[in-house]
């Protein structure tokens, strides 16, 4: 019953897909002579159809899950009658049938929230064509579900009565069930902006309020997957063992290719919103951001690469390429055919000033998106031509990410400071003094401290600066909200202050970063019944073993107490299901200041091993423990919550902004130099929608340069 009802699900959203593009394409050629789609012929009345169909397929599949239903395949092969309620949720998306329908589900919900914004502006063609693009993009991902990818295909024979069970590192933390969601509606809320690029460029309209009007959107999809990154290093720090939290791995890799992207569009639209300047670029990032959600998805479930991270393949590999390079072609076709009709009207005039910071700021960005796209996809490329493997390691990627993020911290301090199209170096100054004195003084207390080292000095000093730089703009904003009866509130709503704070969320992963991978120290300690052995200032004393069950899991924990306080158990879990291998379950104790990283490896004489040749001689009873201690690995987990945070204030509606001179026009409202002596631009955030205003009709303020790094 369940797979009847998801196939009519899957089959009723496909056809909403497919008969709402035709409609909408064929509503557009009825206007051509009109300048306006025939509004006799609306495809959006089918939006919320495709809605339905995608929520019955989705509902579907999750009562078979949470029943264990398995007569149907996908059920059978992710799920067994031992597997928590919770994992038994999380099972849809723990391979590639059940994640293309978690995609379609999500994008159908993009579809029905772009249709339902813009509803009174349903006629015109740049709506019109990028609706047409949303139905096709469900069309081809809900198509995938009635053909190759059919998550309700039905168990040949007679159902197995119990089912292999999730990947046992899919089952052995709560993140599971928020890491890729959030990864998903960033990957997918990519579609909105690439669609409103697709219909600026065929209809000419790339002038107008709309690239701006999708950056709102852009800054939701970039908020989803900044913060489903971070959450994604936190799920590997706690479940893999290895003690780290970023591997470039390849599957790390495609999620941060288009974040790289997307981050250095939601930058530049600004030059293009306050100057007129850069139009062809932000289209050019419009379609390179979506068309790398599409080739993450590739590397991640084609199985064309070993990860890790890949918990599934599939024979979808040349479909899924094959779309990568249709949206390619269509996208940056339309560039090239636009050609000059498309090219801004004016030059960047002080490349000392703000525009040149943030051309600097995509230099960067989109630099370091080529390289790590090169690093990842050179091992693939290498294979096919050699027949060879070759590995490209963290030492390729570290080499350019290490100055990229140090170059970005020093942009993120100079952007509350730089003014648009004017620099004045007494004013600068003025305003970087504090954040500077403030990096110098930390440098200093880090050296007394006992740092060592010229990068990580120089990581806390320019973090510093960059975070000092930060609360001074949100401090200024608050007192002048204050100060015209608007609250405090209100000082940090907007894109504005919500950009500052997500700077501050950028410092602070930055320097736990820094902390962690600079200054981590690793051993193996042989522990004996009693022992107190110590290591790095702490002591650890093992306390024995214990067994634990479950019906979902058997576990055997080494109970080790950490300088005297509480006892920490890694363990060696075997989880049920048909499929399931023990893995190492690690142990942590977290604090502010570091974290201390317990694996149990081995058991002399006897007993689960997954490191004995650490230790051949390891006495009957004595257990091997790895250790890791890390300074400042909660700070990472902390920054992503900042960046969260302030996403969020960034989306929400903020102060009007003055008026500034766009490129081709007559100067308004200049700034003198004593303006910007006496009174310091409100620092201004990375992309939220002003209405669609013209430029000559907003308000000026600062926007920050450098975003995570």
């Amino acid at each position: 019953m369940n797979a009847a009802v998801g196939s009519v699900g899957v089959w009723l959203a496909f056809a909403a897909a497919v008969v709402g593009a035709l409609t909408m394409a064929a509503s557009i050629v009825r206007a051509r002579h009109h300048d306006t789609p025939d509004p006799r012929i609306d495809g959006r009345l089918l939006a919320p159809v495709l809605l339905a169909g995608m929520v019955i397929a989705l509902g579907a599949m999750e009562y078979a899950l949470v029943t264990h239903n398995f007569s149907i395949a996908f059920v059978a092969d992710n799920n067994s009658r031992a597997t928590p309620l919770l994992y038994s949720i999380t099972g849809l998306w723990s391979a590639l049938a059940g994640s293309i329908l978690l995609w379609g589900f999500i994008l159908s919900v993009f579809v029905c929230a772009v249709v339902w914004r813009f509803r009174r502006d349903a006629r015109d063609p740049v709506v019109a064509w990028a609706t047409l693009v949303m139905f096709t993009v469900s069309a081809f991902f809900i198509g995938l579900m009635v053909g190759p990818s059919n998550p309700f295909q039905r168990v040949v024979g007679t159902p197995p009565a119990q089912g292999a069970g999730p990947n046992a590192l899919l089952q052995d933390n709560p993140l599971v069930a928020i890491h890729p969601p959030l990864l998903y509606l960033g990957f997918v809320g990519f579609t909105v902006p690439f669609a409103f690029a697709i219909g600026m460029l065929v209809t000419g309209r790339v002038g107008d309020r709309w690239q701006i009007e999708t950056r709102r959107w852009t800054l939701i999809a970039w908020t989803f997957l900044s913060v489903g990154i971070v959450l994604g290093a936190w799920w590997s720090y706690q479940v893999l063992g290895w003690g780290g939290f970023w591997g470039w791995d390849p599957v790390e890799n495609a999620a941060l290719l288009p974040w790289l992207c997307g981050t250095a569009y939601l930058h530049s639209v600004l030059v293009q919103e306050r100057r007129g300047l850069l139009r062809v670029w932000n289209l050019s990032l419009s379609v390179a951001t979506f068309s790398l959600t599409i080739l993450a998805t590739f590397l991640t479930r084609s199985g064309v690469i070993e990860s890790v991270h890949a918990f599934s393949d599939s024979t979808l590999g040349p479909v899924l390429i094959g779309f990568f390079g249709l949206v390619v072609v269509v996208g940056f076709g339309l560039i090239a055919w636009r050609g000059d009709r498309i090219r801004s009207p004016g030059g960047i005039d002080a490349p000392l000033g703000r525009e040149g910071a943030f051309l600097l700021n995509n230099f960067l960005f989109v630099g370091f998106a080529f390289v790590v796209l090169l690093g990842t996809l050179f091992p693939l490329l290498y294979q096919a031509l050699k027949n060879q493997q070759v590995t490209v390691g963290a030492p390729y990627f570290n080499s350019v990410a290490v100055p990229v993020g140090l170059a970005l911290l020093v942009l993120m301090a100079l952007a509350p400071a730089l003014s648009w199209r004017t620099v004045n170096a007494g004013v600068l100054w003025r305003r970087m003094a504090p954040a500077a004195w403030v990096a110098v003084l930390t440098i200093v207390g880090c050296v007394i401290g006992g740092v060592r080292g010229f990068v990580p000095l120089l990581a806390f000093g320019l973090g510093a600066f960059a975070g000092a730089s930060a609360v001074r703009s949100i401090v200024l904003a608050v007192v002048t909200s204050h100060r015209h009866g608007r609250g405090v509130l209100r000082g940090i709503a907007g894109r504005a202050n919500g950009g500052m704070i997500v700077h501050l969320g950028v410092v602070v992963i930055a320097v736990g970063i820094t902390a962690a991978t600079s200054f981590a120290q690793r051993t193996e300690l042989a522990l004996r019944l009693g022992q107190t052995v110590h290591f790095d200032g702490h002591t650890f004393v093992y306390q024995g073993l214990e067994k634990v069950t479950s019906p979902s899991r058997t576990a055997t924990e080494a109970k080790v107490k950490i300088d005297g306080g509480g006892v920490f158990r890694p363990a060696v879990t075997q989880f049920a299901g048909a499929n399931s291998e023990a893995v190492g379950t690690p142990a942590i104790d977290s604090g502010f200041t570091g974290d201390i990283y317990l694996t149990f490896t081995a058991i002399g004489g006897t007993g689960p091993a997954t490191a004995a040749q650490e230790f051949p001689n390891l006495p009957k009873g004595s257990v091997a423990v790895g250790v890791v201690v890390e300074p400042l690995v909660a700070w990472i987990w902390t920054g992503g919550l900042l960046i969260g945070l302030g996403g969020l204030l960034a989306i929400s509606p903020g102060k009007r902004r003055r008026p500034t001179d766009p490129a081709s026009g007559v100067p308004v409202a200049r700034e003198t130099e004593r303006d910007q002596a006496e009174t310091p631009d409100p620092p201004e955030l990375v992309g939220v929608s002003n209405g669609g205003r013209p430029a000559a009709e907003r308000e000026g303020s600062v926007e920050p340069v450098g975003t995570p790094g």
